[in-house]
């Protein structure tokens, strides 16, 4: 069993990073509209972080997104790629991703995360969360293989590993929908672990502990509000509409109990990023405050030396 004696023995230890969607949101302009790079970056470092993920208002550039990180002394941790291999082949998917996998190479990121935002039904983020289109049992296998055959390449040619983001409204949101997902898929795929979904999606994130702890290769610390998530349920309410409610909130904001993820990276000696992610309004939830308050929850709850 490895614990804290593994990380004191001169192993690295996981990395802690945010996620500007504290600042800005990447669907919801409105949310953070007006909101420099400078000033997410200015705050994120201020509130302890080592790294963040990209954002829409960061440069894509190589060198100029290198140069501002450095400004900071943040690090870029990942980004999120909008993939459609449910519909693309694998030659079309390497054609779309080059720039963004290009970008995440030359600025050292290690993981790219790969959401499928294909087979999604029309404006899928503004329809109810009942009304998600299913993908069909009997085209998952294919799928797989072209998701498998794609975080190979990706891996190869740009040394990335594909992290698959479970997510609300996309094809793998239940547990069963990932379960078949990933069993279907070769090691190259990698699991991104989402607190935050895996709640709102009816299931506990422990399961797929259980189930795929070797895959886990990037965390995401989202927490739920879960008065406001049975709401979320009752009424109908679309996934902007649950972002806007404040269903989704920062780790210890929360109802998730965070304690088993804890006792996982302490066991499992896991090196890669957990980043503090919540889809909030920052008018409501004021940037700097929150995420600092996250970071001392983590840094408390989470990290190997006070489990």
């Amino acid at each position: 069993m490895i614990t804290e004696a593994f990380y004191r023995a001169g192993h690295p230890a996981p990395k802690l990073g945010v996620s500007p969607l504290s600042w800005v949101n990447e669907v919801l302009h409105e949310l953070g509209a007006g909101t420099t790079a400078e000033h997410c970056l200015n705050e994120a470092k201020q509130a302890g972080f080592e790294g963040v993920e990209l954002s829409r208002i960061f440069p894509r550039k190589p060198d100029a997104l290198k140069q501002l990180l450095a400004q900071h002394q943040l690090k870029l941790i990942s980004g999120w790629h909008d993939g459609f291999l449910t519909e693309r082949s694998v030659a079309q998917e390497l054609d779309a991703v080059h720039n963004h996998a290009s970008l995440l190479q030359e600025n050292v990121a290690d993981v790219m995360v790969y959401g499928e935002c294909g087979w999604m039904a029309d404006n899928a983020l503004d329809v109810p969360l009942s009304t998600r289109r299913l993908l069909p049992e009997n085209q998952v296998a294919a799928y797989a293989d072209r998701l498998s055959r794609f975080a190979e390449t990706l891996y190869n040619q740009y040394g990335l590993r594909l992290a698959y983001h479970h997510h609300l409204m996309m094809v793998a949101e239940t547990l069963p929908e990932i379960r078949a997902l990933l069993s279907a898929c070769s090691p190259s795929v990698g699991l991104l672990l989402d607190t935050g979904h895996a709640t709102a999606a009816g299931f506990s994130y422990t399961q797929l502990i259980e189930e795929f702890a070797d895959r886990i290769c990037h965390i995401h610390l989202k927490d739920v509000r879960l008065d406001r998530l049975q709401q979320v349920r009752a009424s109908g309410m679309t996934f902007n509409e649950t972002v806007l409610s404040g269903m989704f909130t920062v780790p210890g904001d929360g109802g998730i109990d965070f304690r088993p993820l804890a006792e996982f990276i302490a066991r499992s000696g896991y090196q890669g990023w957990m980043v503090v992610e919540a889809e909030q309004d920052p008018a409501k939830a004021p940037p700097l405050e929150t995420v600092t308050r996250a970071q001392r929850y983590v840094a408390q709850h989470l990290l190997p030396a006070n489990v």
